[in-house]
């Protein structure tokens, strides 16, 4: 039977007196809300829940779902998986006595034993066990981290190119570690790519300790780093590095001019990554791709004009919307008021085209809401990320929405971008021979990881027991209702002293929570994209786990730094340093996120610090207003925190022992970092204690309280966000509220007024939730169907961006041989892409199943003058088409020819140019390539074909080689001018085929109302668009190379950068 509690006792909670809500209660288990009509509304009925009932019904259901879920665990594949990986688990057991023995240079030393021993022919496989071993050793040594046995699986699931689901708090970080040692033993580098530049640095720096211990060599991938230190970093053993800055190396090294300018490990720049957060990285940004643009200043004007037309069309009445796939649709009505304000004929006038810019001008009116999808900062509009919540600076919209919510905001209006490169993130991971991943929620989205990547996903168990309570969903009538009832909870749970994160889906809702809470004066912390919140990302949430905090988070909170009840010492340490120490190194006022921390933790407990740290700190502050007022030093504000942020990294590094003889070495020169290390290790042994005991009181009140506000269009999110209560077997506990007003409902056509007014019959009281199995199986039903139609997106995006892949392939394989190929293998494209426009010219005005007399021999001839310039005039200048015709029947006829110093009769002979024996090897190459290939028709004429291709490319070669031969520049200038003529004469061609293509995909959807299948059409199309693309690339390179080595001089300018 399904019953719906409000707050009138939940079993979570300790008694509460009753107050004037009640409780709606489902005595029949249909269906609740109308998301199939199908189903009809239930009876519903007032009654107060008999609490004693309800207990022995949540009793017996949670043990039912305990013994069902043993069951399933049984007999599952999964189960019988990690069953198997527990033998590798008991070797590294039975080896760690014997590696524990060893002396640190010993352990280090066995990594140049592994490396031997597998020049030597063993596998990895064969000494996976032992490097197992000696990572767990090193990572207790290091770091006082010894890996559990679960995390011995996790390692051995990444090692074996799966993703590994662990829960949060399981230590995903430490596990990364063991399958980077192991496969960075190859010498080929690992790549650890996290979400973003603060968890790499910190990973690279905090598990880099592990792996430079063991003797190996860790790089770090940033933001705003130079081309040699990026160089240096990817030649590392292991790089740490976040998913968009290896994209756009990767995009960069294959638009670089030269071999000097490329950063990753070439020509096998990928050999394996671990991709921490996979999910979010190859699922939720999959649909976005990285792009590299060049600016085309044209119609920025038109964007604000259309912005003032938008505002006049009025929805239902000029245009309707689809909110489900963001598309806008104008009526004859709209199209007539919008051509009359733009004073225009046709909206689709080619010569005058309106039609894009007013249709993205009501896209970002209705689609794009300011602090929903983007905020406005420092005059820019800039992108939220709507599944991580933070912002993304470098990142635009394209196809001009970008552009159209700037005319909006009345903001500078930047350049339309024209795209010179991209790749997603699903290609670019493909390109990894070994892919794995960690993250812990994967499991919703297997069959997808297993359909695009041929990746499993493995449950790895966690270490204890989780005894997080996800209590049942609640729906509201209204969304009024609904945060009212929020507000509620939070005050309920805050008078308790249960620390509460509460998750929003966007920057407006935080903050009108926020706003809700600050009026019933509930103190509180807020994160979102917002810089004020933004920066203090990893303190707001490693302190979200002490008594009384209250945290209102966006989806920032669902994903990197652990909560930790009772509080994260270590974060807690250096707050009190820095709030000691920074006043003395900085003039500059402390910004207004002051104010915000007085708010939020004057309610949190007072740490205590001890008679010795009291004294480090005393001192601390008095060296540190030495140094800054003493010695005239003056820091900003950010300056001065990176200096406690180094040496509070630097007691990571070093113990109290050599910090103090490093203090006392500096002691003439005032060491300010080692007095702030020493002062931080022992203020954090005190914070340590505190966080300890004010842990077990919160454990004891019940754990962390997870809110979610409204449901995801993904199970995946929502699971996030509950994964971060019941960390590492503490207790805690998740609920879920939703209202029938949700945009959830609204996107995806659910027709909730009915339902709403049905509701306000029974009750006037929006706070009275609605709770049951009914409810939540629609809900839950409503999710699977949001997150097929969103795969089901994805999946074309995939099939689409396959045909693209390929043809990327192909090009930056063919680019890089280019720019990192020899001088020798440089001439030879040059030569192939001569002897390709031969042959093009040859089949397009010759057939060999017919006879000579038929072909087109004057446009043959030609076009074949026209390639070479007046390279060729001179020597074709006075053959006919009747000679040239005699001269190919006479060579039908002949008997015997000689290939290595062949010309067609009476035709002008090739110059000179084949001497030598690489030359002339060269050519008898290209003439055995003709004979071998099938591009030739099988006919009466074949031979007369190919010796005709072989003639005229010939010429054409030994032509190109004779001037070059008397421009009498040196072979170094003459490579360099043709490596770069063919780099950019293929950048170009690209740049336009990436163009076309765009287009293209964006016009073949039409091509359904015609019943033909727009991917079978877009393979079709985009393959022809491929074929002229190399073949206008190979034909500008050779027409260039011939008019610059004619008349350096006059072309040197184009094509020397």
């Amino acid at each position: 039977m399904a019953t719906v509690p409000a707050l009138l006792n939940p079993p979570f909670l300790p008694s509460k007196p009753l107050n004037k809500q009640m409780a709606l209660y489902c005595t029949k288990p249909i269906p609740t809300l109308p998301f199939s009509l199908t189903h009809s509304f239930p009876r519903l009925q007032r009654r107060l829940v008999i609490r004693s009932s309800t207990a022995i019904n949540v009793s017996l259901k949670e043990n039912l779902g305990s013994l069902k879920k043993r069951v399933t665990d049984f007999t599952s594949l999964n189960y019988w998986i990690v069953k198997d990986y527990y033998r590798l688990v008991e070797s590294v057991n039975a080896l760690e006595s014997k590696i524990q023995k060893l002396s640190d240079d010993q352990l280090s030393a066995k990594t140049v034993e592994f490396r031997r021993r597998l020049r030597q022919g063993e596998t990895l496989a064969e000494i996976q066990a032992e490097a197992f071993a000696v990572v767990r050793e090193a990572a207790t040594r290091k770091l006082g981290m010894r890996h559990f046995d679960v995390q011995i699986i996790g390692g051995a699931v990444l090692h074996d190119g799966s993703i590994a689901e662990m829960k949060t708090g399981e230590g995903k970080t430490l596990v990364s570690t063991l399958a980077a040692y192991l496969n960075a033993l190859t010498g080929e580098g690992v790549h650890v790519v996290t979400v973003n530049d603060y968890l790499a640095q910190r990973d690279a720096e905090w598990m880099g300790r592990v792996h430079r211990f063991l003797g190996l060599s860790v790089g770090l991938i940033q933001k705003g780093m130079a081309s040699k230190e990026r160089r240096s970093n990817y030649r590392c053993d292991i790089t740490y590095t976040n998913n968009s800055e290896l994209g756009f190396d990767y995009l960069r090294d294959n638009l670089a001019g030269n071999s000097e300018q490329l950063v990753m490990r070439w020509p096998k720049p990928f050999h394996f990554a671990i991709v921490d957060e996979v999910d979010s990285v190859l699922i939720d940004e999959g649909r976005n791709p990285l792009l590299i643009s060049g600016e085309a200043n044209k119609d920025a004007a038109r964007y604000p004009v259309a912005a003032k037309v938008a505002e006049l069309l009025i929805r239902g009445i000029h245009y309707s919307v689809e909110l489900k796939d963001n598309s806008v649709e104008l009526t004859e009505e709209g199209i007539l008021l919008a051509e009359m304000a733009l004073e225009t004929k046709d909206l689709w006038d080619e010569n005058d085209p309106w039609a894009r810019f007013v249709m993205n001008a009501l896209k970002a009116k209705e689609f794009y809401r300011r602090d929903v999808q983007y905020i406005v900062r420092n005059g820019k509009a800039l992108i939220i990320n709507e599944l991580t919540g933070r912002v993304e600076e470098k990142r635009r919209w394209s196809d001009g929405i970008h552009q159209a919510v700037e005319a909006k905001e009345g903001l500078k209006i930047q350049a339309d971008s024209v795209v010179v490169a991209q790749i997603t993130y699903q290609s670019l991971f493909k390109l990894y021979p070994k892919l794995s991943g960690m993250t812990g929620t994967a499991k919703t989205e297997e069959k997808e990881f297993l359909k695009m990547f041929q990746v499993p996903v493995i449950e790895v168990p966690t270490n204890l027991p989780n005894i997080r309570k996800d209590l049942p969903i609640q729906a509201f009538a209204s969304a009024r209702g609904k945060w009212e009832y929020v507000r509620q909870e939070v005050e309920y749970m805050f008078k308790q002293g249960r620390p509460v994160l509460v998750g929003t889906t966007s920057v407006e809702n935080s903050e009108y929570l926020s706003d809700l809470l600050k009026e019933w004066r509930i103190p509180h912390n807020v994160l979102n994209a917002r810089p004020k919140y933004a920066t203090r990302e990893a303190e707001i949430v490693a302190q979200a786990g002490r008594k009384h905090a209250i945290t209102i988070s966006t989806n920032m909170a669902g994903r990197g730094t652990d909560i930790i009840l009772g509080g994260n010492p270590k974060m807690l340490a250096k707050e009190i340093i820095e709030n000691r120490v920074l006043p003395f190194l900085t003039q500059e006022a402390l910004n207004a996120e002051i104010d915000h921390k007085i708010f939020s933790q004057k309610v949190l407990s007072e740490i205590k610090v001890g008679s010795i740290s009291s004294a480090l700190l005393a001192k601390t502050a008095l060296m540190a207003k030495y140094v800054g007022k003493g010695e005239g030093k003056s820091w900003t504000y950010q300056e001065a925190k990176l200096i406690v942020s180094d040496s509070v990294e630097m007691s990571h590094s070093m113990d109290a022992k050599e910090l103090q003889q490093l203090a006392n070495d500096q002691s003439e020169m005032y060491p300010l970092g080692p007095t702030i290390s020493l002062a931080y290790l022992s203020v954090l042994k005190d914070c340590e204690v505190h966080c300890f005991n004010e842990g077990s009181e919160v454990k004891r009140l019940g754990g962390l309280h997870v809110i979610g506000t409204s449901l995801h269009e993904s199970r995946r999110i929502d699971n996030q966000l509950r994964g971060r209560a019941g960390r590492q077997g503490d207790p805690g506990s998740t609920r879920f509220m939703v209202s029938l007003q949700d945009e959830m409902f609204q996107k995806f056509n659910f027709d909730t007024e009915w339902a709403v007014r049905l509701i306000s019959k029974i009750t006037n009281d929006e706070t009275i939730p609605i709770e049951g199995d009914a409810i939540v199986n629609q809900l839950l039903s409503l999710q699977i169907n949001a997150e097929k139609y969103f795969f089901g997106i994805r999946k074309s995006l995939v099939e689409f961006d396959e045909v693209l892949e390929v043809q990327r392939k192909h090009v930056y394989n063919l680019r890089q041989l280019i720019l990192t190929g020899d001088d020798e293998s440089c001439s030879q494209h040059v030569f192939q892409y001569m002897q390709a426009v031969v042959d093009e010219i040859v089949f397009g005005n010759a057939d060999p199943l017919k006879h000579p007399r038929s072909w087109n021999l004057s446009k043959l001839l030609k076009e074949f003058i026209t390639i070479g310039g007046r390279l060729l005039h001179e020597p074709f200048v006075g053959i006919s088409e009747e000679a040239f015709l005699k001269s190919l029947l006479q060579l039908h006829e002949s008997s015997s020819i000689n290939t290595s110093n062949f010309h067609l009769p009476n035709m002008p002979k090739p110059p000179n140019a084949f001497r030598g024996i690489r030359r002339k090897s060269s050519s008898l190459k290209r003439w055995l390539a003709i004979c071998s290939d099938d591009l030739t028709k099988n006919g009466s004429y074949r031979t007369t074909t190919n010796l005709l291709r072989k003639y005229l490319g010939d010429f054409l070669i030994a032509s190109y080689l004779d001037v070059i031969l008397e421009s009498g520049y040196d072979d170094a200038y003459i490579k360099e001018i043709e490596r770069t003529v063919l780099l950019k004469t293929l950048d170009y061609f690209w740049r336009d085929h990436l163009v076309n293509m765009n287009r293209l995909s964006s016009a073949v959807n039409v091509r359904s109302f015609g019943h033909r299948n727009p991917l079978e059409e877009y393979k079709i199309d985009g393959c022809r668009f491929f074929i002229s693309m190399l073949s206008a690339t190979r034909r500008l390179t050779v027409e260039t190379l011939l008019q610059y080595w004619s008349s350096p001089t006059e072309s040197q300018e184009l094509f020397v950068s």
